[in-house]
């Protein structure tokens, strides 16, 4: 094994137990030793790799948001294609914000963002990115909607997202699965009816 393929590994390594421990015990709350202890690397290791705990915590994004945004590109690419109606790009994109198991992660990494403007400033920039999304959506569901509209749309769509994926905290009595399919019917519907009076 090379040496950059075991730096990858180690990087692997305490990211994966970054985001245990951060979940379990918060970002404030975990020493690197105990990080690096999980990580099976030294404390250097850690340290050779990572400024800080905050350089970790961009990275969970950095990994999270790379994966979120090819799997919703590759949704948008399915309508573009005509293979997927817009009601069903928002169903699965709805989907892919109800995962219960990143939660209390997304929890404690929003919490950092309102206290250190790193954390912020590559929040926002994601947003930047979700907002172009939603706005396509929100066209495809809509040709007529005008630029103020679709401003209002981004905003909707994102705060639904946003709300969806920390759901398990207001007890939710409906599945997932038919949680997404009327949240997706409700929001192309008033996408639709937008305009109209």
């Amino acid at each position: 094994m090379t040496a950059v393929q075991q730096e990858i590994g180690s990087r692997g390594r305490i990211i994966a137990a970054a985001r245990q421990l951060f979940v379990a015990q918060g970002f404030h709350q975990t020493p690197m030793s105990e990080l690096a202890t999980v990580a099976k690397v030294s404390v250097g290791q850690v340290y050779r790799l990572f400024k800080n705990k905050n350089d970790i915590i961009l990275a969970i994004v950095d990994d999270d948001s790379y994966h979120r945004f090819g799997e919703m590109e590759a949704i948008c690419a399915r309508v573009k294609a005509g293979a997927l109606s817009i009601e069903a790009a928002v169903e699965q994109i709805t989907l892919l914000s109800m995962v219960e198991e990143d939660e209390a992660l997304t929890f404690e990494i929003l919490a950092e963002a309102h206290r250190n403007p790193d954390v912020a400033a590559t929040i926002e920039g994601l947003c930047g990115r979700y907002r172009e999304i939603m706005r396509d959506l929100a066209r495809g569901a809509n040709p007529s909607l005008s630029e103020v509209d679709l401003d209002a749309a981004e905003e909707l769509l994102l705060a639904c997202l946003f709300g969806l994926g920390h759901r398990s905290l207001s007890r939710a009595r409906l599945p997932i699965p038919q949680t997404a399919a009327l949240t997706a019917r409700m929001i192309v519907a008033a996408l639709r009816a937008t305009g109209e009076g």
